[in-house]
């Protein structure tokens, strides 16, 4: 894997994926725009230029910290099944893709909920560089290409091309694409703000449509959303404090792993053992997110139980330092595919801003007439009664969605994250790990080899598949995972399924890394 230098700069720096949304929000920086401002830019050109990856029709998790308050804050831009939607409609389970999968949409809500506390410039100049793009076009990389040559080879996403591009071909390396649909539609955004979407013309389009197709969303399912702002939740590691996302995001689970972890000098660890006691802390976490989390609006919360510092001395204490447990019993508690961007400006603000449309493609349906491809989030439910996060009409699903703000006492220290489903907890643990009990700069964490623990259900309980980067299928690493109780595959060094953003605030200056696992790049001024 090629290796990259970070990028420093003082005014302001975004990390991105795909270079014409760092781009844009770099643009959207230097022009006087907030790190919100430049937020919003960015992610609307990913819903353009990446949309296996996230869309209009998707959803968003943000935590931001706010420099002149010194405060962090969340923000859930998920939305819930609809009212009639219940587990007696999926008695051969809920589908990967069709319209019966989608959840409401929340990335639009998402952006005027933050725009509104911290926007300086007007809405519709932050659409403007998606706009260009889905209306005059953009150049298709080889990369890109190939996702759109293997959505072309499956019946159940050939659709999209149409729905989408306007045509049945797939795009190829160099050639210039355009979605006229979605451009109208962020057009109709950009001059009637969110209740154009919610409750004006797209709205009516997306309940027609779904009338018309076999779907479930009425008037009153879109009318009804609305993003939730919440503190974070915060743990403790070293000196440092990790804020994350509170349920519905599974992010829980990299702060129990990150809190379980504290207790143990990592540093000092070999590598073998450093790595299985991180393994069977992602095992011991997912534990409990499978016994306890649901959406806290329909189920109690356990979120803080799950951190409290008694609970995870217990946790603690059921890890397995030697051997490797196929699976780990949930604590007792007392009664009591997708897209990553960061950014940065001058004042000190940050933003750690993830969303998604689910599987690569998301439901793969395209509305008709809007070009707005709709989430399979409903594959989030579980249909185990007993389940916390068992299906109900309204509730929404748990997300593997997560991103994280780290401080040092109340300064800003990093923020990052990372695409990946299941993986992105554990990826993120990994990479703050090399950054606080390593010192590494943020290119370097994220170029270090990773490991991914995979369930092979994201809803049950499960055993899972670990995997391990590198370009050495006899690396002493593997045989020592193996003496431990563990069965590693391998996969070849760079082909790790994320790509990490990363922003550090050195005094004055920012220092920025961006995975070479993807083809995004981190840009400042």
């Amino acid at each position: 894997m090629l290796s990259r230098s970070a990028v420093y700069a003082t005014n302001g720096v975004v990390a991105s994926s795909q270079p014409l949304a760092v781009s844009a929000g770099l643009s959207i920086l230097r022009s006087g725009g907030s790190f919100v401002d430049a937020a919003i830019a960015t992610s609307a050109v990913l819903c353009v230029v990446e949309p296996w990856a996230s869309h209009l029709g998707g959803d968003a998790f943000v935590v931001l910290y706010d420099a002149a308050k010194r405060q962090t804050l969340a923000l859930n831009g998920s939305g819930a099944a609809p009212q009639v939607a219940t587990p007696e409609r999926f008695r051969n389970g809920i589908p990967v893709r069709g319209i019966t999968a989608a959840t409401v949409p929340g990335l639009v809500d998402a952006w005027f909920r933050l725009h509104t506390l911290y926007g300086k410039m007007p809405f519709a100049r932050l659409l403007e560089p998606a706009i260009e793009y889905a209306e005059q076009g953009y150049p298709i990389s080889a990369r890109k290409a190939q996702i759109w040559s293997n959505a072309a080879r499956s019946s159940a996403l050939r659709p999209v091309l149409q729905g989408l591009l306007g045509q049945e071909r797939a795009p190829r390396a160099g050639e210039i694409v355009r979605c006229l649909d979605t451009a109208r539609t962020l057009k109709a955004i950009a001059a009637g703000g969110r209740d154009a979407f919610y409750r004006g013309e797209i709205a009516r389009r997306i309940v027609a449509f779904c009338r018309q197709h076999g779907g479930w969303f009425e008037a009153d399912d879109l009318a009804r959303h609305e993003s939730e702002l919440l503190p974070p939740l915060r743990v403790r590691y070293r000196r440092h404090t990790v804020h994350g996302q509170p349920p519905v995001s599974q992010g829980i689970i990299l702060l129990e792993a990150l809190a379980l972890l504290d207790g143990f000098d990592l540093r000092r660890m070999e590598l073998a053992q450093r790595t299985h006691l991180m393994i069977e802390a992602i095992k011991c976490a997912y534990a409990d997110r499978w016994a306890y989390l649901g959406d806290p609006r329909m189920v109690p919360p356990r979120a803080e139980a799950l951190l409290d510092p008694t609970y995870i001395r217990e946790r603690r204490a059921a890890l397995s330092t030697e051997r490797a447990k196929p699976l780990y019993a949930p604590g007792q508690l007392r009664d009591t595919n997708t897209t990553y961007f960061c950014i940065a400006d001058k004042e000190g603000n940050a933003i750690s801003f993830i969303q998604s449309i689910y599987h690569p493609f998301g439901s793969g349906v395209v509305v008709e007439g809007t070009g707005i491809l709709l989430n399979n989030r409903m594959r989030g439910f579980s249909l185990n009664p007993n389940s916390p996060n068992h299906l109900a009409p309204g509730k929404r699903p748990i997300h593997t969605l997560n991103a994280y703000v780290i401080t040092r006492g109340d300064e800003l220290a990093y923020v990052g994250g990372t695409p990946g489903g299941d993986i992105q907890v554990q990826t993120n643990l990994q990479v703050i790990s090399q950054l606080i009990d390593f010192e590494l700069d943020p290119q370097r964490a994220i170029e270090q080899p990773r490991w991914a623990w995979q369930p092979t259900s994201s809803t049950e309980p499960s055993e899972g598949v670990l995997t391990v980067e590198t370009d050495d299928p006899n690396a002493e690493l593997l045989e020592a995972l193996r003496q431990r109780g563990h069965n590693p595959r391998t996969t070849p060094l760079g082909t790790h399924p994320s790509a990490v953003q990363l922003i550090q605030k050195l005094g004055n200056t920012y220092c920025a890394g961006s995975d070479p696992r993807a083809e995004g790049h981190a840009a400042g001024y």
